[in-house]
């Protein structure tokens, strides 16, 4: 089922919060006019070189989140090659699924739920928004959806933006507005316990209580007023009269500051000799650590509190500017937009970071999108996450979505064998980088490779071998390389369709039965001329080296490659079979059919 079946089909629920589903850039810093479409998922993970474009794109969404302020306006650095022109004017669109009416209908599309806004710069300074409307077919000229910019962004996912290299006093101040928000939504929370008030609720009614008995005592003064209001009003409206109503028990929160005048602080040290430290103070590692800490105290905030949105749809007769005071901070929508998590961690901080953002999206509150050059950070075993590749094509900064889960159809199996891989070797997902990419069966054929490519690298420099630790698992990773549609190699041990057990007698060989399934999955490429597959007869050490090896495999094969040139031509030109179109050595064949590979496994046995 394709992405639109899965909105239509979407069960709509008022608990249910709007999410981002589609960012459009253009024209904007290095992004030219073809534009840049990044399709959103719960875990949005940006990979690509330096300079590629990353980090314009999660700027592209903290822009428009900020409009209606100073943030929002552009610099003409920010216009393509820093020069106006009405031909090449910045554009940013953002599809939004929403569940309920607060955008109004017109803006609505009944079957995907989906509202979309486009904001556009003609000259430096602030945007000109506009919404489509579904029931024009095109771009409204009036009106936008949700109203008035405040309005709007009380109801669109809330940015949080840690760029590569934020100022440390910035990263501490937004550390402690985090953790402040979580202390006044969790003293908030507090529930009734029998009889028994929280000091916060008692707090509360005796504001509204305050307040119903300041009307009451200034009512003759306010009938008065309302009186020589209306007089005037009547002149020009005949019958027309002014009526104030306070509303004394709405936005009472508002009136109350729990950390306003406090000045709050986060010192941070070792606990064993006392001396502790401002955040600013701590070094980038220690600092987006703290950050970690903090967005998991927030998301396991928003997993237990269940706090609902009030909605603003319906006619209250209030000042739609309060909107966003009616969502409390945790139970509004929230994205992540974070630059290259890697830096500045220790590996078992990175381990944990990793974790921490990909687990951040199940409290169903917050939506991902980092930037990073760190494989560690990719975890294909998840079903949240879509990994997009930014990369200059052709003078154009182009964005391709290269893996979401949807799309791939992993089955259980799959999706063990990925996870044990990514933890025995977190960095298998560096192909995602792109390059050229071989899978490989085992440790040897990856140790023997990397031998050749580390005495040859500027020959090999764009090639990655995807070491699979098993048969079973190269078939996941062919279901992924399938996803790119893009070129790729397969090597494997053809195996032998019997094999003996301890007690001699022969049976089925297990390990054959997988020659099959990796040949249905390389066919199952959309494009399956694109991919070479090979096989070793009938495993790597005897079709190379012509011996069986039982134990300390891979240093035998770098042993083999150092003392026999021989045997390191053979692997140099095995590896570049698995490249480009040459003919493979002895001890390698290419099939089409798993009869064909039958058939040169028996010659080979001599049957």
């Amino acid at each position: 089922m394709d992405e639109l079946e899965n909105i239509k089909n979407v069960v709509i629920s008022e608990t249910d919060r709007p999410s981002l589903k589609t960012l459009i850039v253009k024209n904007f810093r290095g992004i030219g006019s073809s534009p840049v479409t990044i399709d959103l998922d719960k875990i949005v993970v940006l990979v690509g070189p330096n300079n590629a474009g990353k980090s314009s794109i999660l700027k592209a969404y903290q822009l428009v989140m900020s409009e209606g302020s100073g943030d929002a306006d552009l610099q003409m650095e920010d216009f393509p090659n820093g020069v106006v022109s009405e031909e090449a004017i910045p554009e940013i669109e953002l599809h939004t699924v929403v569940f309920d009416n607060a955008p109004g209908e017109r803006w609505i599309d009944k079957e995907t739920h989906v509202v979309r806004e486009r904001w556009q710069w003609h000259a430096p300074g602030k945007p000109k928004r506009q919404g489509f409307d579904v029931t024009l077919n095109d771009w409204a000229e009036s009106g936008v959806p949700w109203g008035a910019p405040n309005v709007a962004n009380a109801y669109r996912p809330k940015p949080h933006r840690v760029g590569a290299f934020s100022d440390p006093k910035l990263q501490a101040d937004a550390i402690i507005k985090l953790l402040t928000d979580v202390i006044k939504e969790r003293v908030k929370a507090v529930q009734e316990c029998g009889d028994q008030k929280s000091d916060y609720q008692r707090l509360i009614e005796s504001i509204i209580q305050m307040r119903a008995q300041v009307m009451e005592q200034s009512n003759e003064e306010i009938e008065t007023v309302e009186k020589q209001v209306s007089d005037l009003v009547n002149e020009v409206f005949p019958g027309y009269i002014v009526k104030f109503d306070a509303r004394v028990e709405e936005d009472v929160d508002k009136d109350i500051n729990l950390f306003g005048k406090m000045n709050a602080q986060l010192l941070m040290g070792p606990g064993t000799d006392g001396h502790l430290s401002t955040i600013d103070r701590q070094g980038s590692g220690a600092r987006r650590t703290l950050l970690w800490s903090a967005l998991r105290i927030i998301a396991e905030s928003a997993s237990t509190q269940k706090v609902e949105p009030k909605r603003t749809g319906k006619k209250t007769g209030k000042n739609e500017s309060s909107a966003e005071s009616n969502l409390p901070s945790f139970s509004r929508p929230h994205v992540l937009l974070l630059d290259e998590p890697e830096l500045c961690l220790h590996p078992n901080a990175i381990r944990e970071a990793c974790r921490v953002l990909y687990d951040l999206p199940n409290t169903g509150n917050w939506q991902v999108m980092v930037t990073t050059h760190s494989p560690a950070f990719i975890d294909v075993s998840r079903d949240n996450t879509t990994i997009v590749r930014v990369e200059r094509l052709n003078g154009e900064v182009a964005g391709t979505t290269v893996f979401r889960p949807s799309r791939v159809q992993f089955d259980d199996d799959d999706r063990t064998n990925l996870k044990l891989l990514n933890i025995f070797d977190p960095y298998v997902a560096e192909f995602f980088f792109g390059g050229r990419s071989i899978i490989v069966e085992g440790d040897t054929e990856y140790t023997a490779f990397k031998h050749v490519m580390a005495l040859k690298p500027a020959e090999y420099k764009d090639v990655h071998i995807i070491r699979a630790r098993g048969k079973a698992t190269i078939v996941s990773l062919i279901k992924i390389l399938n996803h790119f549609g893009s070129s790729y190699a397969v090597l494997h041990d053809s195996d032998t369709l019997t094999t003996s057990t301890r007690f001699g007698k022969e049976m089925k060989n297990p390990a054959w039965a997988q020659n099959s399934k990796i040949f249905d999955a390389v066919k199952a490429h959309p494009g399956n001329a694109k991919v070479k597959l090979f096989a070793s007869i009938t495993n790597f050490e005897k079709a190379y080296f012509g011996q069986e090896v039982e134990s300390e495999k891979p240093y035998n094969a770098v042993m083999q490659l150092n003392n026999r040139s021989e045997t390191f031509r053979t692997i140099e030109s095995l590896l570049e079979a698995l490249l480009n179109d040459t003919d493979p050595p002895q001890g390698a064949v290419k099939y089409d059919s798993i009869d064909e590979l039958q058939k040169f496994v028996s010659e080979y046995m001599g049957g």
